[in-house]
């Protein structure tokens, strides 16, 4: 279902009603800001890239087998996807089977990433992870991500498994994202199994503000092969984050095969009957005024047992929660007009 679609079942389920209570909105919080618990990394070594693309670094292991790829800085002020990659690249990684490819896809925006400052560098003329449209990219629009989009284009067009790294401004647990097909969900699952803490898998089929690379055709059309999800590694600047990210990283490869780490601990997991935590998104919340605001501090993932609830304020409308149980993903309590507050989704469990 599409966003799109989301929003208008979103009305028939009285997700945004007019204001009838005396719910109060949240004052405006400040962005969190706190120094960078690790170092970033200095990419200057792998910015050339070892295959004619600049920031993108490519392994042949002269064996059958897929092709593994891994990206990180689809925005600049995400570094700890750029953490993991670095300390791949310094081990110098050795494909068992397939191919391997590690991007950095925004440099230029990494490049703007003050410590100081960690909240900016999101990117430099527009967000990189709305672009992936086909018709948008055969066109003639213009930006440096889309141009930097169109570069690594051809890498991406002949991915059979893509692990896409980031992280969040606000606090809350690691969780994977991946867009509708079955193929995408399993492959989460299974990766979510080999990480501690686990993170959760939630299937979110569309983005209204544009199409996000794991939305990109190879990964999302009925009947394709190439798989991909988005991994959320935690706050920006924390070391869990950064472990996260490398630990996903290790473990992803390794599932494959792509990398010469040992995967029997790996595999010996896959083997155990295990619960994973998953959700469904229903709804994606778009703020249509300035003045969007939630009713209190929620967290990312927090479970609101109540169908009714009022949990946010836009203008002259009341946000609530369309059904009992509803899960709160990822809200962002600055956010900008005509942009995404939060998802809302239904929790459940699956054994693998």
């Amino acid at each position: 279902m599409s966003c799109a679609s989301k929003r208008r079942h979103a009305g028939r389920r009285r997700v945004r009603v007019r204001t009838v209570s005396d719910a109060l909105p949240l004052p405006l919080p400040a962005p969190p800001a706190a120094p960078p618990q690790y170092p970033p990394p200095d990419l200057t070594p792998w910015l050339a890239g070892n295959c004619g693309l600049r920031g993108v670094h490519h392994f042949e292991s002269g064996q059958p087998g897929p092709h593994t790829v891994v990206t990180a800085l689809m925005h600049g002020n995400e570094p700890s996807g750029a953490y993991a990659l670095n300390t791949l690249l310094k081990k110098g990684p050795q494909p068992r089977q397939g191919r391997l490819s590690l991007i950095f896809l925004n440099p230029d925006a990494y490049a703007r990433y003050n410590p100081a400052h960690p909240t900016r560098a999101r990117y430099v003329e527009e967000d990189m992870n709305r672009l992936w449209r086909p018709e948008l990219i055969h066109s003639h629009h213009d930006s440096l991500e889309m141009r930097r989009l169109r570069e690594v284009l051809p890498v991406i067009e002949t991915a059979d498994l893509l692990l896409d790294l980031h992280s969040m401004l606000w606090p809350g647990p690691p969780l994977f994202l991946h867009s509708g097909q079955e193929r995408n969900h399993s492959m989460a699952c299974h990766l979510a199994n080999t990480l501690t803490p686990s993170p959760l898998v939630i299937r979110d089929d569309g983005h209204q503000d544009g199409s996000r690379l794991i939305d990109y055709e190879r990964f999302s059309t009925q009947g394709g092969q190439a798989r991909a999800c988005l991994l959320e590694t935690g706050q920006h600047w924390s070391q869990s984050a950064a472990q996260m990210a490398l630990l996903a990283v290790r473990q992803f490869t390794g599932l494959t095969d792509a990398t010469s780490t040992n995967t029997q601990d790996m595999k010996n997991a896959l083997s155990k009957k295990t619960v994973v935590k998953t959700a469904t998104v229903t709804d994606c919340v778009q703020a249509h005024t300035a003045a969007f605001a939630f009713v209190r501090p929620y967290d990312s993932a927090e479970i609101i047992p109540s169908a009714g609830t009022v949990i946010a304020l836009d203008g002259p409308d009341e946000i609530r929660t369309p059904y009992d149980n509803c899960m709160l993903v990822m809200p962002n309590f600055r956010v900008r007009r005509g942009h995404t507050a939060v998802r809302l989704a239904q929790p459940a469990e699956q054994t693998l």
